[in-house]
């Protein structure tokens, strides 16, 4: 039967159980740093016990599915354990991906495999993906390990975290300088965080030092932007939007997602004026529960007159993009 453990409660199973031998893992996440550094430790464990030789399929929809099954029992000269690692980049399984998996877990099932352990990695998962049957199944069979996010507000912590493995610590403003220079790249602050235990003795990191070791980084989406502009932090929208125009984000399309959001307030607004149900309105808008606070603030700072001349300013630079002229009162 399967078992749920975080990333933790994982390092605390191999610790209490240095012989364990599990056919098994499904390691899922976001987060592709924390999902490699989890298999990296199952590789780790498994290698001690004397499994030597690794075995990666990287399949997509289209497959190859049917070298699952080819690997799982193929022999080899050079070891007798063996690591299967099936990486999923998109988690998309196709028509022949799905019934290949429940085949797989079939197998697991029936501890009709020896001498092999297998470790599927893949992204996280939207939840119609995993009400289907092979989700279910691997869910039912394997050691199940699901990555967290990190979000913005968890980043501090996380670089405390990681900074104090190294005998570093770090004051509040130094930490805000990091942040803001890798957010939305765990790889480069990781990257970072490496750097300055290499460079700087264990102890506390001052903020000049930080200035002079650190690059500046970050990367963002255009969906960080709306959120920003929506939570009316200035400043991060102003940084976002030129981290955009930096990497050569093409600005019309960054324009039609915030004028999506827009029209979105504009029609909650009425709603609002209505004395609707702002919930009900936002479910039908395709709001994500977890952004629904992030309008509620736009809406206490936007009225009705307001919002629609930010449509038509939209408007406007929609047509200067597109080489028409403007009028201007």
């Amino acid at each position: 039967m399967g078992k749920k453990l975080n990333a933790d409660q994982l390092k605390t199973y191999l610790q209490q159980y240095p012989q364990q031998i599990d056919t098994f893992y499904c390691v899922m996440g976001d987060e592709l740093l924390l999902r490699q550094e989890v298999i990296d430790s199952l590789r780790q464990h498994y290698r001690q016990l004397g499994f030597s030789e690794r075995i990666n399929l990287v399949i997509d929809a289209n497959g190859p599915w049917h070298h699952i099954k080819e690997n799982l029992y193929s022999t080899s000269l050079f070891a007798e354990q063996k690591i299967l690692e099936i990486t999923l980049p998109n988690g998309k399984t196709g028509r022949l991906g799905g019934p290949a998996l429940i085949q797989l877990t079939e197998l697991v099932n029936s501890q009709q495999l020896s001498d092999i352990t297998i470790i599927l990695n893949i992204p996280k998962l939207d939840k119609k993906t995993q009400q289907t049957e092979w989700f279910k199944a691997i869910q039912n069979s394997a050691i199940f390990i699901e990555v967290p996010n990190i979000s913005l507000g968890q980043l501090p912590q996380w670089i405390r975290q990681r900074l104090a493995l190294q005998q570093q610590t770090i004051d509040a403003e130094s930490l805000t300088f990091l942040v803001e220079k890798v957010e939305g790249n765990l790889f480069a602050a990781h990257q970072e965080i490496l750097k300055l235990g290499l460079m700087l003795e264990p102890g506390h990191i001052d903020l000049h030092t930080l200035q002079q070791s650190i690059k500046d980084v970050a990367r963002f989406d255009v969906f960080q932007l709306t959120d920003a502009i929506l939570s009316g932090d200035t400043k991060r929208s102003s940084r976002i939007l030129q981290s955009l125009q930096d990497e050569g984000e093409a600005l019309p399309l960054v324009l039609a997602m915030i004028t999506r959001e827009i029209r979105s307030l504009y029609t909650l607004a009425i709603h609002k004026k209505n004395g609707d149900n702002l919930s009900d309105a936002m479910r039908k808008l395709g709001i994500f529960s977890s952004r629904q606070t992030l309008f509620n603030q736009a809406l206490q700072r936007l009225n009705l007159p307001k919002l629609m001349g930010l449509i038509q300013h939209a408007s406007d630079i929609d047509r200067l993009f597109k080489g028409y002229p403007v009028e201007v009162d």
